[in-house]
């Protein structure tokens, strides 16, 4: 996998339940993006796929926008920011 996302600053409102549960979260997404690099979802269908609150699915999708391996398009969804190929250098 690629460099893991560190854990930021929550998101207003509650924080996610514990950080290793956050971290356990992060790994998780980020592999799926991996294993699927044309993977396009909007905040409330990433909640629904891995059943996470909302706060919680937030938190997580800046952390890993933040960590530069995700990015939200104009249309609100979150893409793997750079293309597999171009990761393995890192």
């Amino acid at each position: 996998m690629t460099k893991m996302a560190s854990v930021a600053t929550p998101v207003r409102g509650s924080k996610p339940a514990t950080t290793a549960a956050l971290e356990t979260h992060l790994r998780r997404i980020e592999g799926e993006y991996l294993e699927m690099p044309g993977l396009s979802l909007t905040a409330a269908q990433a909640e629904r796929l891995w059943g996470l609150t909302r706060t919680t699915c937030a938190h997580a999708l800046m952390t890993l926008v933040r960590a530069g391996i995700l990015k939200r398009t104009a249309h609100g969804t979150y893409i793997l920011d750079r293309p597999l190929w171009t990761r393995r250098g890192r």
